[in-house]
């Protein structure tokens, strides 16, 4: 099975706390924190998707180049799903939430928050998951030099 690839973006403040939506998903019946992030159009580049993802499900819009935080499969053995992680610093709020189908709880995480987050399930999809345990590894003191997008 192949599927578009997907884009993610981090929001990180200078608090040290990351834009998410808590929302429900139906095909689970779960309800958890997610990034901001969806599907890359044909032709678009996927750090330029992220941004517009965010931009739709949050009215916030990053600036400036990205850093390029992973890229990954996350199910490689069964399904061709490549998703690629951004991590902005900068974005200005510029407006509501545009995407109705995304809609969900605008809440500023604490990186703090995190592991105690995934400890309770709270987390959901693969791109979050990823996406936070390699900022919490960040932060903790973990070389890593993210690339430009």
């Amino acid at each position: 099975m192949h599927m578009k690839p997907v884009a993610i973006a981090v929001l990180l403040n200078d608090a040290d706390e990351i834009l998410m939506v808590r929302r429900h998903r139906f095909a689970t019946d779960e309800w958890g924190y997610e990034l901001l992030g969806g599907l890359v159009e044909a032709g678009e580049e996927p750090a330029r998707a992220a941004a517009r993802e965010a931009l739709e499900e949050s009215g916030w819009a990053p600036s400036g180049p990205p850093a390029h935080l992973a890229h990954f499969q996350p199910l490689p053995g069964m399904v061709d799903a490549p998703m690629d992680v951004y991590l902005w610093r900068e974005f200005e709020k510029v407006g509501e939430p545009s995407d109705a189908e995304e809609a969900g709880e605008l809440r500023w995480v604490s990186l703090a928050d995190v592991p105690r987050l995934i400890a309770d399930r709270d987390v959901l999809g693969a791109g979050t998951l990823v996406a936070l345990l390699q900022l919490v590894a960040m932060r903790a003191g973990v070389e890593f030099k993210p690339s430009a997008s």
